[in-house]
């Protein structure tokens, strides 16, 4: 009468059965202990109702479960295992010690397990409730073992699953020890958000808003966070159900209609969204892994998933608002009915000079003599500029400016000789270049006017130098002036750890500080070092590693250095002077492809001079 499956995939699939099965026992404190990332040694402590001699050899056995008593019990589900299969595949893939005391009992018993085979059973002292301890993973099945993956993805993993079970229950206390480094310390939570707290840190606790809807079919609860923390990974997205992690594609375009409109293109908001409905009216049991989920009424929940989320998103003033084109018009105070009483307001009245004459200069300097003074080394005095030729008469000896005499390759020159050659054509483009609103730049050509897309124009220049070195020549790293601080959370911080080598030969310079948190002493040259747009390239870089489609080692480079281009791209700073628009020119038509970007898109157009004269 129950649908079982080998529930064992990798470590992360021990750490979740056994968390799951210490808080059915009715544990407040579970303790994970982790080494070489689960393939030496799982570990999970807990001081739960603890097991007899005899259960404590039954347990491992094939469908054998203490949770359900009846066929009737698996209509209504309260517990996270039920299918008394989880021990038993664990035991065939693994050597088990099983440490366990019921708290009535004056000692406890060890049972030793290998290769599903029964192999000791002695009486020890043990405190009360349970220690699991898995050793040598898959260490008879060399192909399962051969295809895990790297430490820093399958513990991610592990991260992953203890974080599932954290967040279902935040008044119990957690602990996850990886290779004797204290990973998680979770203690008792006063409520959900102070978990995510413990767990996410503040920032994503604060951006958090409440949601609340109670129905005769389903009660909705948890957090959804703000349109402007949304990131364009797909992180801090869990659903519960009744107490219990799962996912769906189906709910989670429910929360993204109730954000339509309000998020930037390909990005997603955090949510923490929990669900109550009755035992009954769920199937828990569809998966082997137990995160896919049938409802009865999965069309009615969803409903009532938007509109909760609408309604709170509406509470916190999120919806959409008239945005007024305010820019550069002055503040209009506001004043109380009794100004004029107090304040005396009238027309100003406005004097005129009858006898001024703009076009007599009454020997002030015109521009073109004020220009040459500058170039030509006069000085400042009194507000005003002396002429660099100033009769003597008019400028006395004992007033006039000392020239500070300097030892040139002629003898004695005059310092102000050489002021000029500071305005030299040569630190100047050789050609015209206009910046059009900060996104194109227009240039004279022989045809007419080349127009170029600055985005596209740096994309496509990042492009060939990722490409160059991800090949192994390397690239430039441009130091920030002053170090950013993000914090990121441990998955992402294992995820960065496991491409370090990549990034730092593409010109990253990240290092770790704490278990959550990375330091960016310097990006690649190109990008831009201000802090925030630093922590909006850290959100990208891990929406590009995380991504887990698998590509050819041909187009493996081709793809990298394109996603990282686009970053760079995207956050670079714009440009401001003639200048730069220039050295941007030259550095793109010195790529081997000018005209388009690696997908494709063209990067510039030339507009003939006849276009233009149709328009007179």
């Amino acid at each position: 009468m129950i649908a079982a499956g080998e529930v064992v995939q990798r470590p992360a699939s021990v750490v979740k059965e056994l968390m799951e099965n210490a808080i059915d026992a009715g544990a407040d404190h579970v303790s994970v202990v982790i080494r070489d990332a689960g393939k030496t040694l799982i570990q999970v402590i807990d001081n739960g109702c603890g097991m007899s001699p005899d259960d404590a050899v039954v347990c491992f056995e094939r469908h054998a479960t203490s949770k359900i008593s009846s066929k009737e019990d698996l209509m209504r589900i309260v517990t996270f295992g039920f299918r008394g299969e989880a021990l038993a595949s664990i035991a065939a893939v693994a050597e088990v010690t099983l440490k366990t005391r019921r708290d009535g009992d004056e000692l406890g018993c060890e049972v030793v397990f290998a290769d599903s085979r029964h192999v000791s059973t002695n009486e020890i002292s043990a405190p009360k409730g349970a220690n699991f301890a898995v050793r040598n993973l898959f260490y008879n099945v060399p192909a399962r073992r051969k295809f895990l993956k790297s430490d820093n993805v399958e513990f991610k993993h592990i991260v992953s699953e203890f974080t599932h079970v954290a967040l279902t229950r935040y008044d119990r206390e957690f602990d996850l020890v990886h290779n004797d480094r204290e990973v998680y310390v979770l203690k008792p939570a006063k409520s959900l958000k102070f978990r995510i707290q413990d767990m996410f840190g503040k920032g994503v606790a604060q951006s958090l808003v409440d949601i609340s809807a109670k129905t005769s079919v389903v009660e909705a609860r948890g957090y959804v966070a703000r349109p402007d923390t949304a990131t364009k990974s797909q992180s801090h997205q869990y659903f519960f159900i009744n107490g219990r992690y799962f996912r769906s594609p189906y709910f989670h375009k429910a929360v993204m209609r109730a954000y339509e409109n309000l998020l930037p293109e390909g990005c997603s908001p955090s949510y923490f969204i929990y669900l109550e409905t009755a035992p009954d009216a769920v199937d828990v049991n569809i998966s082997p892994t137990k995160t896919e989920i049938k409802f009865e009424d999965d069309s009615v929940i969803f409903q009532i998933l938007y509109a909760c989320i609408k309604e709170a998103l509406g509470k916190n003033s999120f919806g959409a608002s008239i945005d007024f084109d305010v820019e550069g018009t002055p503040e209009i105070p506001v004043f109380g009915r009794h100004f004029d009483d107090l304040y005396h307001s009238g027309e100003p009245e406005v004097g005129t000079d009858s006898g001024y004459n703009p076009f007599d200069n009454d020997g002030f300097p015109s521009e073109e003599q004020h220009f040459s003074n500058v170039i030509g080394g006069g000085f400042p005095q009194d507000g005003g500029f002396f002429p660099s030729q100033v009769p003597q008469e008019e400028c006395p000896t004992a007033e006039r400016p000392e020239r500070s005499p300097v030892y040139g390759t002629s003898g004695f020159v005059d310092s102000r000789d050489d002021y000029g050659k500071l305005f030299e054509d040569k630190t100047l483009p050789t050609k015209s270049v206009l910046i059009l609103h900060g996104k194109y730049i227009l240039t004279q050509v022989k045809s007419g006017l080349l127009v170029v897309n600055i985005r596209r124009a740096t994309e496509r220049v990042l492009f060939e130098r990722f490409l160059q070195a991800y090949s192994g020549s390397g690239h430039l790293t441009q130091t920030a002036l002053f170090p950013v601080s993000v914090q990121i959370g441990v998955e992402n911080v294992l995820l960065l750890q496991d491409h370090a080598d990549m990034l730092s030969s593409l010109g990253f310079d990240i290092v770790c500080s704490g278990n959550d948190t990375i330091v960016v002493n310097g990006v690649p040259e190109g990008y831009s070092a201000e802090p925030g747009k630093v922590q909006a390239m850290v959100t990208d870089l891990i929406s590009v590693l995380s991504d887990d489609r698998s590509l050819l080692p041909e187009t493996m480079a081709s793809s990298v250095a394109g996603r990282f281009a686009k970053i760079g791209a995207s956050g670079r700073d714009s440009l401001t002077s003639p200048i730069e628009a220039q050295r941007l020119i030259d550095s793109l038509f010195a790529c081997t492809n000018a005209e388009y970007t690696s997908t494709g898109h063209r990067i510039m157009t030339i507009i003939p001079i006849g276009e233009i004269d149709k328009e007179f």
